[in-house]
């Protein structure tokens, strides 16, 4: 090639127009056949579509302790625990995995759960403790 042919605009634009064409090939074939693959397994997407059950509502008044003990709250499906293991091994170990995951998320929020309750414990035992020192300055001010 000679010199002025390698500095031709349409031998530029020839290059330019193909990478895009091989660009925009590439992105509509992701686009059209990408999206068709993206149904998921059965247990998966069975998650994905339940909404989380709240854990307190504000709107109810305080029942009994014996009430709400009888009443727990459903932190996992049961249905996971009954369903057949799959016969695929990756699969079964995606699931093991899954599982493990879960358990480790109810741990660190009991642990959570149990550490607010000694923080509360402890803050009501502050505040009756002022109080009986505000109790105790007022009468000795009367």
């Amino acid at each position: 090639m000679t010199l002025d042919q390698r500095n031709s605009p349409k031998l530029l634009l020839g290059i330019t127009g193909g990478l895009v064409a091989i660009i925009a090939l590439f992105l509509a074939y992701q686009w059209f056949f990408a999206t068709s693959n993206e149904t998921l397994p059965e247990h998966e997407g069975a998650s994905l579509t339940a909404p989380a059950k709240p854990a307190v509502k504000a709107e109810k008044a305080p029942e009994p302790l014996a009430q709400t003990e009888q009443e727990t709250i459903q932190l996992v499906d049961e249905k996971i625990l009954k369903e057949a293991v799959p016969e695929n091994e990756s699969l079964a170990k995606e699931e093991v995995a899954k599982l493990e995951d879960i358990q480790s998320q109810l741990n660190e929020q009991e642990a959570m759960l149990k550490a607010q309750h000694a923080d509360a414990d402890e803050l009501i035992a502050l505040k009756e403790e002022q109080i009986k020192l505000l109790e105790a300055q007022l009468a000795q001010k009367q």
